[in-house]
């Protein structure tokens, strides 16, 4: 797999990632990726992203970072039946195959979701 589809399905299966997150919680208070967050300054916490920007809420909702950091491994083989696969932890994404002869890499993802965490009152 070459590095421009490699970012591409990277930065795809991260957004849907994300999308699939905020649709499960939609009956949380929680929320992933919130819109209205005001960052910077007023903390030194690398956890906290920001804080809640509402008018009808005084009180201050804190939006964390939540990081990832992913260890991807890329096989391509000669014979694979079906293409080349996204292999995260013991997870398979895409399609996997046999092989006689493959190339195997490994790469990194580094990544932070801002996330406002549920609260109970």
């Amino acid at each position: 797999m070459d590095l421009r589809n490699f970012i591409k399905e990277a930065l795809v299966q991260i957004a849907l990632g994300i999308d699939d997150a905020s649709e499960a919680l939609g009956e949380s208070n929680a929320i992933v990726n919130p819109r209205n967050v005001a960052t910077g300054g007023g903390t030194k916490d690398s956890k906290i992203y920001g804080f809640m920007v509402a008018d009808s809420n005084p009180m201050q909702q804190i939006v964390q970072s939540v990081d990832f950091d992913v260890a991807v491994s890329v096989a391509q083989g000669s014979q694979t039946k079906g293409g080349v696969g996204l292999m995260v932890g013991a997870i398979a994404l895409g399609s996997q195959g046999k092989s006689d002869s493959s190339n195997a890499s490994q790469s990194r993802i580094q990544f932070s979701v801002p996330m406002l965490l549920p609260t109970r009152k």
